[in-house]
């Protein structure tokens, strides 16, 4: 968010405040009649960003300690971001002891990379959190419900799978919501998921599938809409096809569409929708 900046300081103090020095004071003068101190304290070297992180670096040092910093929903559109990246290569340059860990929606973070001035970034290690198998998210789900007081009928957990759908940022608006709709009862029912994943398909809908549809290219939505006609994954020469080209053509969409998390990989040569609802959704926005 704006500010983050400054805050990314303020954290740094506040995590390091027993091995940061603190302003100097001095006593300015003496009353006498009541008895009183008058205290003075020296100002915080100022400078611009990248000089006060120096100063905090420089103390660190002595202590032989590093700094990780972490920020989520990164998104290209804070200018922040990338001042942030653009001083953070000098620090990696310069041999500070620091390392950096970014997250945020896989669409987001490939407009990220791909603004020049932040091209530094390109070269970090890239970790794209695919879709969660149905085990796993039923294991996460009832322990979570469990760890908060409450349990979960069986069937209220296979309806929470089923509209998960394998998606990392969906299983945390069902999951959500569904827990809010029943907070007055020790036992989440099918009727709440039911509940809870209609609000969350509508929130999917407004914050998700909206804005990733804006960001596509109309090459992008020509093919997603080729993959329409596939019940189940598609198969990129056919897509090709589709679209009335060469394959290595709709190739370079594919990669698009992948880097963006729009799209999956399903095996050789086959790619099917990562985004739940998003194949409903674009049936409505073409027809």
């Amino acid at each position: 968010m704006p500010g983050m900046l400054e805050d990314i300081i303020e954290r740094t103090k506040e995590a390091a405040d027993s091995y940061l020095s603190q302003p100097h004071a001095r006593i300015n003068g003496v009353q006498i009649g009541p008895v009183g101190i008058d205290w003075t304290y020296a100002q915080e070297a100022q400078g611009n960003w990248r000089t006060r992180m120096n100063g905090i670096f420089k103390q660190l040092e002595k202590h032989d300690i590093g700094l990780l910093i972490t920020i989520d929903e990164v998104t290209v559109d804070l200018e922040e971001i990338l001042q942030f990246a653009s001083v953070y290569q000098h620090f990696v340059r310069e041999g500070k002891k620091v390392a950096l860990l970014m997250a945020g929606l896989p669409y987001k973070v490939s407009a990220l990379l791909r603004n020049d001035s932040v091209s530094f970034l390109r070269r970090s290690q890239y970790h794209q959190l695919g879709r969660i198998t149905d085990v796993e998210i039923a294991n996460a789900f009832r322990k979570t419900v469990e760890a908060g007081g409450r349990s979960i009928t069986p069937e209220a957990l296979k309806d929470a799978v089923k509209a998960v759908d394998g998606f990392p940022y969906m299983m945390q608006l069902v999951g959500y919501r569904t827990w809010d709709v029943s907070e007055n009862s020790p036992k989440i029912s099918a009727p709440d998921v039911q509940q809870g994943s209609l609000l969350a398909r509508m929130e999917l809908r407004n914050r998700i599938l909206e804005t990733t549809y804006r960001e596509l290219s109309d090459k992008d939505i020509e093919f997603l809409l080729a993959m329409l006609p596939d019940s189940g994954p598609s198969r990129v020469s056919e897509i090709a096809k589709r679209m009335g080209v060469a394959t290595n053509y709709a190739s370079q969409y594919k990669r698009r569409l992948l880097e963006d998390g729009v799209i999956g990989e399903r095996g050789r040569g086959l790619v099917g929708f990562d985004i739940p609802a998003f194949r409903e959704f674009l049936n409505e926005k073409a027809f």
